[in-house]
């Protein structure tokens, strides 16, 4: 197991913060145990990081569902925000920056869930048109359909930020 974590402990960490925005340790442990419990479900036809991978998004996109998430997200945590104030070395950056990817991230899990799957595989786990159409079973056209529409709406509830900078 040693050797699982080390190999991929970068990749799950990207995946992790790309979904939440934050490093979490609490996330990374869960993919290990559960990479661990279904170990026998591995297919050696595929590759194991990509496995290991999905494994790591759909805990992420579990977490985001939570209502422990929803709670975390709607109430404010004063001494967290105090001490990424006082350790980032432009804090006013540092907390816009937080705070827009907590507007995207919620933007993107308020999009229908057809939309957000394919912009998440897409844009988040690096998936291609292709490979897209092949997990969902369903064809390209209605894959670049989907991240247009997607992008659309995204675009439209999400234009303050733009004109932010």
């Amino acid at each position: 197991m040693k050797d699982i974590i080390n190999k991929n402990r970068q990749r799950i960490r990207q995946i992790i913060k790309k979904f939440t925005g934050t490093q979490n340790e609490d996330l990374e442990q869960e993919v290990y145990i559960k990479t661990f419990l279904h170990l026998d479900k591995y297919k050696e036809q595929n590759k194991f990081s990509k496995w290991i991978s999905t494994i790591a998004a759909n805990i992420c996109r579990d977490y985001l569902k939570s209502s422990y998430f929803r709670h975390q997200n709607n109430s404010v945590n004063d001494e967290y925000t105090l001490d990424s104030i006082k350790s980032a070395q432009n804090p006013e950056k540092e907390y816009t920056s937080k705070e827009r990817q907590k507007i995207i991230l919620k933007e993107i899990n308020a999009l229908p869930k057809k939309m957000k799957e394919v912009i998440i595989l897409y844009e988040f786990e690096d998936y291609s048109y292709e490979k897209i159409s092949e997990k969902l079973k369903i064809p390209q056209g209605t894959v670049k359909s989907r991240i247009n529409n997607a992008r659309k709406i995204l675009k439209e509830k999400l234009h303050f930020l733009l004109t932010e900078d």
